[in-house]
């Protein structure tokens, strides 16, 4: 999170707007409900997941060579498609040709992925450099179309393109097969509005561009490859709480910030929605149908931190709807004179606060940190089979951004804090919270506070000192919320014991400075 001049704004002047908000709601289309249970046709929960973990998985699924810049890469005309939809691969190459694999994420035994397809091998083309588009530095691959890719046969799943160049450079091209309902399932959503915004094909990011902080994107664009490997933040923010998933054999459903964008009904009928380790672009739709849904008892969980904190809205580019992700993240954003409640500063910012409290039940206040992870509720429900006590340390698992209760903003109560992680961030003192509330309809919210929860499913592979210790925390943290979360309303039968009070959380403001890399 940075202000207009670059600088993190942990902690502004806060004032009583912060207790109000404002909402808006553009009409989407209908959902496709979920099907009629009857006596011929009830399966357990989870069996797909189950069946499809059952079957042999790929070992080799890792991009082993990245290769030169531009050696190869490439992006989708679809974020997201249904089953047995097609979507339009564009590949730029230097190599005379390549080939493709696609490859679902999940358990598979331990080989983590399964290969569903393979292309034949494919002519090399090297495309038009970046297009550079004024005045939002909104950066374009004009590219022709190289492949036509049918999902026939695929199962729901976020998946991994992998590219490879006749030379041996590879990189990913990510793409969710997307549930056609989210009906008594998990939902697993694909933080897509984040990878874009801080994706630096081409030069420029919602962070940076070419001469600076100054000159960075107002606008980004699906319409180009990601930077580095192709899929930098799936794989450090969310392919091992996947993997988590479908091991435990969970229900689940696959969507992403682009679908719940794009569909007001998408989480009707669903059982959680799982947020995973950095999402931090939301726009109004999103908000309001995730607040709505919590509403009417749908559980959440916020496997991160820094969630919900930037305001953005969408548009369309010439490949289609809801491809460009606009944020100006100050007051210079054009649509403010027709529309001020859609400007695209960040949500807490804005002339009737939204803080992200609200609905994540933390706030956001600093990077880059690293602490220890503190347990303070080692007899919450969460925590069983933990074996953890009172002021337990789990090294490193505090970063690189945090959050923390702060009862000076709009949050909802009551609410539980269940690891206080003292922490300096610059100059300044404070705490992580990992938290927990519940809602008059039952539904219960839980948030990390931290980004490196879904890190610390690899243990010491996470760095930072995270150890295999903290592997096994975590992993049986998030077995447990999300077994619970499944089966319906968590806080009806787990009502959180609201200990704000007791914790006295720190309540000031202490000058924080960083830049928002991760």
């Amino acid at each position: 999170m940075r202000n207009p001049r670059g600088i993190v704004v942990p902690a502004l002047v806060l004032t009583a707007a912060l207790l109000t908000g404002c909402s808006a709601r553009s009409a989407m289309p209908a959902r496709t409900p979920g099907p009629t249970a009857t006596a011929e046709t009830v399966v357990a929960p989870g069996a797909a997941t189950v069946t499809e973990n059952a079957k042999p998985g790929t070992r080799d699924w890792r991009v082993h060579k990245v290769g030169a810049e531009h050696e190869i890469e490439g992006y989708t005309d679809h974020v997201s498609v249904l089953p047995g939809e097609s979507f339009q691969l564009f590949v730029s190459t230097t190599a005379k040709g390549y080939r493709v694999q696609a490859f679902r994420t999940g358990w598979y035994g331990g080989a983590l992925a399964r290969e569903v397809w393979a292309s034949e091998h494919l002519t090399g083309v090297q495309q038009a450099p970046a297009r550079i588009e004024a005045p939002t530095h909104t950066v374009i691959a004009p590219w022709k179309v190289s492949a036509t890719v049918s999902t026939a046969g695929w199962p729901e799943g976020s998946y991994l393109l992998r590219l490879t160049s006749d030379s041996g450079a590879q990189r990913y091209v990510p793409i969710t097969v997307r549930s056609a309902s989210t009906a008594g399932k998990v939902v697993v959503l694909n933080g897509t509005t984040t990878w874009q915004a801080y994706n630096l094909w081409g030069g420029y990011s919602l962070y940076d561009g070419i001469g600076g902080y100054g000159n960075r994107s107002r606008a980004v664009a699906f319409d180009r490859p990601y930077d580095l490997d192709g899929a930098v933040k799936y794989m450090t923010y969310e392919q091992p709480a996947i993997v988590l998933a479908e091991k435990l054999g969970l229900s689940l459903a696959y969507e992403t910030d682009n679908d719940l964008q794009g569909d007001s009904a998408l989480l009707e009928g669903a059982k959680a929605l799982a947020v995973l380790g950095h999402d931090e672009y939301w726009s109004t739709a999103m908000r309001d149908q995730t607040a709505k849904a919590r509403d009417a008892g749908v559980n959440i969980a916020f496997l991160g931190a820094n969630e919900v904190n930037r305001h953005i809205r969408f548009a369309s580019t010439k490949l289609g709807k809801n491809r460009l992700v606009i944020c100006y993240k100050d007051l210079d954003d054009p649509i403010g004179k027709k529309d001020p409640a859609e400007i695209t500063i960040d949500w807490r910012l804005a002339e009737k606060p939204r803080p992200e409290s609200d609905l994540t039940g933390v706030f956001y206040e600093c990077n880059p940190v690293e602490a220890a992870y503190v347990v303070y509720e080692p007899k919450n429900w969460l925590f069983a089979g933990t074996g953890t006590r009172r002021g337990q340390r789990f090294p490193g698992m505090v970063g690189p951004e945090y959050d923390r209760v702060n009862p000076i903003v709009k949050t909802p109560r009551p609410i539980e804090v269940l690891a206080h992680s003292p922490l300096r961030c610059g100059s300044g003192a404070s705490y992580a919270d990992s938290a927990y509330y519940t809602v008059p309809s039952g539904a219960g919210v839980f948030a990390a506070g931290t980004m490196r929860w879904v890190c610390a499913m690899r243990g010491s592979g996470c760095g930072h000192g995270v150890t295999d210790a903290a592997k096994r925390f975590v992993e049986k943290v998030t077995e447990t919320l999300l077994r619970a979360m499944a089966e319906g309303p968590v806080g009806t039968r787990h009502p959180a014991k609201d200990n704000v009070g007791q914790v006295k959380p720190f309540h000031g403001y202490p000058t924080f400075q960083g830049e928002d890399r991760d």
